[in-house]
């Protein structure tokens, strides 16, 4: 049985939702306004929700004037369709150490709100002035999941891992200087991290770890509802 729509330019994965959980995510560089509201339409129709990623928003200004209940949001270049059918338990926690870095923050953030996570953020709190991620120490203490997004040389996610025990989500960003070469920096600096326990996703990758945090919340989620009394 065909379990995808076949628009000839591209083939609409409908049952990605009954696989993993979520629906198709569309990414919107490269493809034209009409071939992404083509895909919008089929989601919609099947899902009636769709996330898309990395949207102009010259191409953001014509989807809206077709799907008027769509959300874009500028900073994160994401437009949104449509609420969570469900909210996790828990909360994700999304850090960045400087302000250049809030676009890979918000399209995390946005993600993981998308997905059904409840979202804390705190930004502009990187280890050039310490005092600021330590002024919210308690608070990064009390979340389920952590995303830590930094540019530069990296270094927060190493020292929010060495804070917690709960999963720390690393994302390296293309904001720095010469050597930061692009973001290889940091990213080689976060594989290379002596905090146990933390995970890395790929340069600019804030979609990548708020997805992670949604399936570590989801299994969590499954896991309680499966509980059984110790008899």
């Amino acid at each position: 049985m065909k379990k995808f729509d076949d628009l000839g330019f591209c083939k609409v994965d409908t049952d990605r939702e009954d696989r993993t959980g979520y629906p198709e995510v569309i990414y919107g560089e490269g493809k034209t306004s009409d071939h992404i509201s083509q895909i919008m339409d089929r989601l919609i129709s099947h899902h009636q929700k769709v996330m898309i990623t990395r949207l102009s928003k010259e191409k953001a200004v014509t989807l809206l004037e077709a799907f008027p209940q769509a959300k874009y949001d500028e900073t994160s270049r994401i437009l949104l369709y449509g609420e969570p059918t469900r909210q996790y338990a828990g909360e994700v926690m999304v850090m960045c150490a400087g302000t250049s870095d809030l676009f890979v923050a918000e399209e995390a953030a946005l993600t993981a709100e998308w997905m059904g996570c409840k979202v804390k953020r705190v930004y502009d709190v990187g280890v050039a002035g310490i005092d600021r991620l330590l002024a919210h120490r308690e608070e990064i203490t009390k979340a389920s999941v952590l995303i830590v997004v930094a540019g530069m040389e990296g270094a927060l996610p190493s020292v929010v891992g060495g804070m917690v025990k709960r999963p720390v989500i690393a994302v390296p960003t293309s904001v720095g200087y010469g050597a930061h070469l692009e973001g290889l920096t940091p990213l080689l600096s976060m594989l290379t991290s002596c905090a146990s326990g933390m995970s890395v996703v790929n340069i600019d990758n804030g979609f990548g770890a708020a997805y992670q945090a949604a399936l570590i919340l989801q299994l969590v989620s499954e896991e309680v509802s499966n509980e059984k009394p110790i008899s």
